[in-house]
């Protein structure tokens, strides 16, 4: 209420853009709650995003007051003169130094410590508009693989639809939220995913406990606070899983034959029906509880989203955890979440499960890539209608026409509906391309497939029209590539280890056994890898803020490698 009372004693109103800038903390939820209060467009500024794409949100949306992050006070600094043209007042979530107050004074802009501004509108009292369910709430911008990011507008209906659909679901499931539910905000409140967890949890008047801001510290944190919901992009339960099964296959003998054997009861009583709570109460006491322990004790919930998790994590974590693990799907276009699995179903497993109430889906064919929505088996591009949906781009009405066909929302990404009323998403329409011998190269599906192999973390797979061969770029999974070392005899640093030519004809091997494994035809087999030891990041801008790849910025970045690699033909590992 004090929040709001200050911006609006500020002179700034409904309608007004206001720009919230940082990691996720309680400061920015309640500038979020304020704008929502007063009706101004909240428009969050990705915290990972570089100054440039700050400066062009800043302009593009015209936001004339933001909060920031006390840290991020000098990368708003960077946008200067050009955001000065409509920012006009800054306040910072912490303190403001005098050097500040006089650099932001220069420009003719105002600037408030969290503190200072509380304060500024603490002896008035301002009546909330009256909104309706169209007002424009939000302007999220989508990191975008391409390009400069997009506004999209998403209304106070859109929000509440969606939120209602979740709860009539969670609901129906018998695990609806109640006073006692704790969930711990890491993930960016920027994107829309944490945003509704968020905004349910409060409506729920649930707990929010925020994570230091540090990934590597996030299972202390997780330990700390004790969550019951655990909401994770898959890099991160990658991690989990990583971690997991390098802990178990490093332990003694017994103590790994002891856990293979309850993985595999439990895995089978839940393949015969059973729910995981009574598919083995003994093993989950005895072996599985040091896992729960693990994630703090308490979580009931792990629900997965912004990119695909491999099925073989999922079904693992599962069994494991003691908890139900949970794969949805939705873009920020669809306001998040449009399909969500369902807890105990352990044939949708690989799939995001059947759509969220209120909204409605269909498949439309794609003849080029060979995909038929009325076939025996329908698979097609994913469209969605209903009021879950955006209401445009902001002033890019061409971009919100080639999406947007007869009030359904073409989402780019290819589904297969599962018998069971589950989709599962097995293509991306635009990533793909033709190899010089004129065959066409679905890359996201082929990445998936070699993503499962134990040895990478992740994989970035690249052909072109010039060339009839696929390369790679890999980045190893630190532990197995120097457990293999060890096994070989080789003993070199890991960022040797990379360049070595044995490496590479290593990881070839572990990618061409899954290849034929999986059936794939000869062309989709990877004939050269580059081995990277850092994983693609966002400081390299190699990938977006939800992990998924730039694969421009990527093609950009290893052109070198990738040249080589082609240059030697492939029949070998490059050098």
């Amino acid at each position: 209420m004090k929040v709001g009372n200050s911006i609006r004693s500020c002179g700034y109103g409904k309608g007004v853009k206001c720009g919230i800038y940082g990691a996720n903390s309680a400061e920015w939820i309640m500038s979020m709650q304020a704008c929502n209060a007063h009706g101004l467009y909240c428009v969050p500024l990705y915290d990972t995003l570089g100054a440039g794409a700050i400066e062009f949100i800043i302009c593009h949306s015209e936001i004339s007051i933001a909060f920031a992050e006390e840290k991020k006070i000098p990368e708003l600094f960077k946008t200067f003169p050009n955001a000065t043209k409509y920012l006009k007042t800054i306040v910072s979530f912490g303190k403001v130094t005098p050097e500040q107050k006089q650099e932001v004074e220069s420009f003719g802009l105002a600037i408030y410590s969290w503190d200072e501004f509380l304060l500024v509108g603490q002896t008035q009292s301002f009546d909330l508009p009256i909104k309706k369910r169209s007002d424009i709430c939000t302007i999220m911008y989508t990191s975008g693989t391409t390009g400069d990011p997009k506004g999209v507008l998403i209304s106070n209906e859109s929000i509440i639809t969606l939120l209602a659909g979740v709860k009539r679901l969670l609901e129906s499931v018998n695990e609806q939220l109640t006073e006692k539910d704790v969930y711990i905000s890491y993930l960016p409140l920027a994107h829309s995913f944490d945003r509704v967890i968020e905004e349910i949890f409060i409506w729920h008047g649930a707990s929010i406990g925020f994570c230091r801001g540090d990934v590597k510290l996030l299972i202390d944190d997780v330990g700390e606070l004790k969550p019951t919901i655990f909401c994770a992009v898959p890099r991160v339960l990658d991690r989990v899983y990583s971690g997991l099964t390098h802990k178990i296959s490093s332990g003694g003998f017994l103590k790994k034959t002891l856990f293979n054997f309850a993985y595999s009861y439990k895995l089978n009583n839940m393949k015969k029906g059973l729910r995981h709570g009574e598919a083995s109460p003994l093993l989950d006491k005895i072996v599985f509880d040091k896992v729960k322990q693990g994630l703090g004790g308490r979580v009931r919930l792990i629900l997965s989203g912004a990119a695909p998790l491999s099925a073989h994590v999922e079904g693992y974590l599962r069994v494991v955890t003691c908890a139900h693990v949970l794969q949805g799907y939705g873009l920020t276009e669809t306001c998040a979440g449009t399909f969500v699995s369902l807890p105990n179903e352990i044939e949708m497993l690989g799939t995001v499960g059947p759509p969220v109430p209120n909204g409605d889906v269909c498949l439309e064919s794609v003849p080029d890539m060979g995909y038929n929505a009325l076939a025996t088996t329908p698979r097609g591009e994913i469209c969605l209608k209903g009021k879950t949906l955006f209401a445009g781009y902001y002033k890019c009405e061409d971009l919100t026409k080639e999406v947007l066909i007869d009030e359904w929302f073409h989402t780019g990404d290819i589904g297969e509906w599962q018998p069971n009323g589950s989709m599962k998403i097995i293509d991306r329409k635009k990533n793909i391309f033709k190899l010089s011998q004129g065959e066409y190269v679905a890359v996201e599906n082929l990445e998936n497939i070699y993503g499962q192999v134990s040895s990478i973390e992740s994989i970035w797979v690249y052909g072109n029209s010039f060339e009839a061969f696929l390369v790679a770029v890999v980045n190893p999974s630190k532990q197995a590539l120097e457990h293999w070392a060890q096994e070989n005899g080789i003993s070199m640093d890991f960022n040797s280890l990379c360049e070595d030519a044995r490496a590479k004809s290593y990881i070839l091997e572990e990618l061409s056994k899954i290849a034929k494994e999986k059936k794939l035809k000869g062309f989709e087999f990877i004939k050269a890898v580059h081995i990277d030891p850092i994983q693609f990041d966002m400081e390299r801008d190699l990938i977006t803020p939800t992990y998924k790849k730039k694969r421009p910025q990527l093609l950009k970045y290893y052109q070198n490698a990738i040249d080589n690699m082609y240059k030697s033909g492939g029949s070998k590992p490059s050098a």
